[in-house]
Parts: structure tokens; C-alpha cells; sequence
């Protein structure tokens, strides 16, 4: 079977930010960016971007486009005989549908307020009936389990219609919808009462806000995000290396993505900021920002009904983009490997993932007693904590030792493939960072992760 390829190279940047940019950059970042004090947690998050983000990213890229194939395929095409590097891709792949088994969850909370919002449900109600509102959701598999199942159905459609004119095409047509409806929801943000307050606090760095929390706990939470936003360390990234040519270097191509992630995530935090401060919400609230605190902004605005549909719509851009994201990385290893039409594929995985998703929701009413991380926790937390802190974090550091240690692909043909066309190239005078600093961090981050959960 002739293996696809994406017809422009800006589908391949929109792609490959759109596995990128999703619930990390437009939910996360703001309320982890409003803990840590704002401005001065962008800076270090931004320094972060850079010197973590980006080598891992490159590394990514290149493994796909040397081997022209899955991440599985491509380790193999590219490790020294005898070694076994390759058989990580079956983890990577595992990594993919377990996120995919709460993330489509998420998605479906987002797809199901755009129909509440628009319906009315949720019009004059406090912060109080909002909140008891979503958790009277949460108790009803039935319309969860309805929603999440839109959710998967469309973004296997996508990919199902094919690389070039599903994925490709409607990934344009979802990014540019994103950044214009992003767009028109910041101008109407910054034309709110007290936005040049909440933009203060946004944009402006104050260390001395940081004083509450410990100099290591602000700098992990900052690593933690610059490493988790851009979703390395699964595969994704590599398949999307593996379908784009080689006139453009790989490092300009990183960028160029990390640019637009970046970009999302910053204009999320002028939405969300200057509304906070206008309607006298703290903007520190945590993950009930989104699903609570937002709602109740949206019934004070003029027009709130309006601006709460294209507030949840431009989520719905965003978590639909991972998605399909994915989803393609889930199909494209069905293809590579098991020479299985595209369609089937879909359909098949479709059906998987709809099954593997059920736990989740079933984990806040039927199965809420199983709390794994004490009270509060339960099925998502556990399929999360594996995702971003054990299968992303080791993805990340089997990539980078893959790529600079002379038992896996080597310094210098992985160089060779990352610099190989127009545009930056990756600078040499990094080899010792990458070789032995680099994995020192990732490491670090893992650690960290896993101290963070058990050591209480």
C-alpha cells in the first residue's frame, strides 16, 4: 500500500500544532499560569519552551521523516541491527489510547456545553447552580457516554475521508476557525471594564507574587507545562515528521509549531484574565475554571449566551484538533503495520475507543468509590497521571537518548536528518546539553511526578 503524504507544509504545521495545541494550552495554561502569579511563570514558561521543548520536538520529527513510517517502523528502519529501540512504539501507541480513553471524555463535557450554553440551560444561573449543574451531569453515564461518542465518531470521520482530503483539509479548516474565533473573543475580552487589570496581572512579571510557592514547585510547574503543552514523547510528532518532504530543516519546522502552540496558549490567557478581573473572579479557580467559573461570567456579559457559545465552540476547535490528531496516529500505525484499509481502520478503532472511554465516565457515578490518589480521585486522574507522568516523560527520554547515544540512531545521523532542507538549523554546540544534560531534566520531571503523587 502506498504510504500518503500531506500536500502543503502548511497542513503540516497546522497538523502537527493541532495534536499540540488542545485542553493543555486553552484550559491549563491559563488557570496553572493564574496559580503561579502570571507574568512571571509565562517568562519562565517560555524559557522552558526553548530549552526543553524544542530539541525534544526536532528529535521527534526526525525519527519520523528518516523512517518514513510509524514510530515502531521508523526505530527499527533507523536503531543498529540487534538493538530493540523499536519496541517502544508499541508503548507509544498504548500511550495514544489511553489518552484518548479520558480525553475524549473532556471532549465530550465541551461538545455538550456548546448545546447547553446555546439551548439557554445554563442562563442566569450563580457559580453555585453551575457548579451543582455539572456535577449533576457527571452523574449520568447515559449523556456522557452520548457525547464522548460524537466526539470520537467525528474525529474518526475526519480521518477516515483520508490524510490529504479528511485530515489535511479539515484540519486547515478547524485551525483557521480556531484563530479567528480566538481572535474576536480576545478584542471582546480586552473591551470589558477591568481588563487592563487582569492584563496587568497576565502580562506584567511580578516575582513577588511567587513567594507563596517554593522556587522548585514554580520552575516543575513550569518544565511540566513547556514539556506536556507540546505533546511529545508518544509518536504523534513522529508520524507527522513521516508524512512531510524534506525541503524545509526540521528545527524551523519545530518552531514554526511551537510558535503556534505558544501563540493559542497566550491568547487563551487574554480571554480568560481580563474577564476574571472585570466580573471579580478569582483566576486562580483550578480545573473548575472551564466548566464553572466561565459559564458564570458568560451570564453577566452583555450577550453572554452569544459569547459563551464561541467561547465553548472555539474549545470544541481545540480538543477536536488533538483528536483528529490522534486519531491519525492511531490509524496511520493500523496501516503501517497491520496493511489494513484506512476506512476499516477508522471504524474499527472507533468502536475501540468508544469502549476504552466508558471507564472514565463511569468513574464519576457508578464506579466513584474507586478513588486511586485518595478522596476526589478517580478513573481520569489514574489514566492521566500514566499519560503525563510515566508514557510522555520516558517517550520523551528514549527519543533523546535514541538520538544522541551510538547504540540508538546517533548524534550525527540524526543531525543530518533534522538539518536536511531550507530554513534553522539545529546547532551543533548543543550536543553536550542534549547528550547529557537534557535527559538529566526529563528525568527530573519524572521523578518529580511521581514524588508529587506518593510522597504526600
Amino acid at each position: 500500500m502506498a504510504r500518503e503524504s500531506l500536500s502543503s507544509r502548511l497542513g503540516f504545521i497546522f497538523l502537527s500544532a493541532g495534536c499540540a495545541i488542545g485542553l493543555g494550552n486553552v484550559w491549563r495554561f491559563p488557570y496553572i499560569t493564574g496559580k503561579y502569579g502570571g507574568g512571571a511563570f509565562v517568562l519562565i514558561y517560555l524559557i522552558f519552551l526553548l530549552i526543553l521543548g524544542l530539541p525534544i520536538m526536532v528529535m521527534e520529527f526526525s525519527i519520523g521523516r528518516g523512517g518514513q513510517s510509524n514510530l515502531e517502523k521508523s526505530m527499527k528502519r533507523l536503531e543498529k541491527k540487534g538493538t530493540k529501540w523499536h519496541h517502544y512504539g508499541k508503548v507509544a501507541v498504548a500511550g495514544n489510547y489511553l489518552l484518548m480513553m479520558f480525553y475524549t471524555t473532556i471532549a465530550g463535557w465541551i461538545f455538550a456545553y456548546i448545546f447547553h450554553i446555546g439551548s439557554g440551560s445554563l442562563s442566569g444561573l450563580n457559580a453555585t447552580e453551575i457548579a451543582e449543574y455539572f456535577g449533576a451531569t457527571l452523574t449520568k453515564p447515559a449523556p456522557m457516554i452520548f457525547w464522548m461518542a460524537m466526539a470520537v465518531i467525528i474525529g474518526f470521520g475526519i480521518c477516515a475521508l483520508g490524510l490529504e482530503r479528511g485530515v489535511e483539509k479539515i484540519t486547515k479548516i478547524i485551525m483557521s476557525a480556531l484563530l479567528v474565533l480566538m481572535i474576536i473573543l480576545v478584542i471582546n475580552a480586552l473591551t470589558l471594564p477591568n481588563a487592563k487589570e487582569g492584563l496587568e496581572f497576565y502580562l506584567k512579571p511580578d516575582f513577588g507574587r511567587l513567594n507563596s510557592y517554593s522556587l522548585s514547585e514554580v520552575i516543575f510547574a513550569a518544565m511540566g507545562q513547556a514539556f506536556f503543552s507540546l505533546s511529545v514523547g508518544m509518536g504523534g510528532m513522529a508520524i507527522f515528521g513521516s508524512y512531510i518532504g524534506k525541503q524545509q530543516s526540521l528545527t524551523g519546522e519545530s518552531i514554526n509549531v511551537i510558535l503556534l502552540d505558544t501563540f493559542v496558549a497566550i491568547m487563551s490567557g487574554l480571554i480568560i484574565f481580563p474577564a476574571c478581573y472585570s466580573y471579580n473572579v478569582d483566576p486562580q479557580a483550578g480545573p473548575p475554571l472551564l466548566f464553572i467559573t466561565l459559564p458564570t461570567i458568560f451570564n453577566q456579559m452583555p450577550f453572554g449566551r452569544l459569547w459563551g457559545v464561541l467561547f465553548f465552540v472555539f474549545m470544541g476547535f481545540a480538543a477536536l484538533s488533538t483528536l483528529i490528531a490522534v486519531f491519525e496516529n492511531i490509524i496511520s500505525y493500523w496501516i503501517d503495520l497491520y496493511d489494513v484499509p484506512r476506512k476499516k481502520a477508522a471504524l474499527i478503532n472507533a468502536v475501540i475507543i468508544i469502549t476504552l472511554s466508558i471507564p472514565c465516565i463511569l468513574g464519576f457515578n457508578l464506579w466513584s468509590n474507586f478513588q486511586p490518589f485518595g478522596s476526589g480521585t478517580g478513573v481520569l486522574d489514574l489514566e492521566d497521571f500514566l499519560i503525563s507522568n510515566t508514557i510522555m516523560p520516558l517517550g520523551s527520554l528514549l527519543f533523546v537518548l535514541f538520538c544522541t547515544r551510538k547504540s540508538g540512531w546517533g548524534f550525527k545521523k540524526f543531525i543530518a536528518e533534522a538539518d536536511e532542507g531550507v530554513g534553522i538549523k539545529f546547532p551543533n554546540w548543543l550536543k553536550i546539553y542534549v547528550t547529557y544534560i537534557l535527559p538529566i531534566i526529563i528525568l527530573a520531571i519524572f521523578v518529580q511526578g511521581y514524588w508529587s503523587i506518593f510522597a504526600k
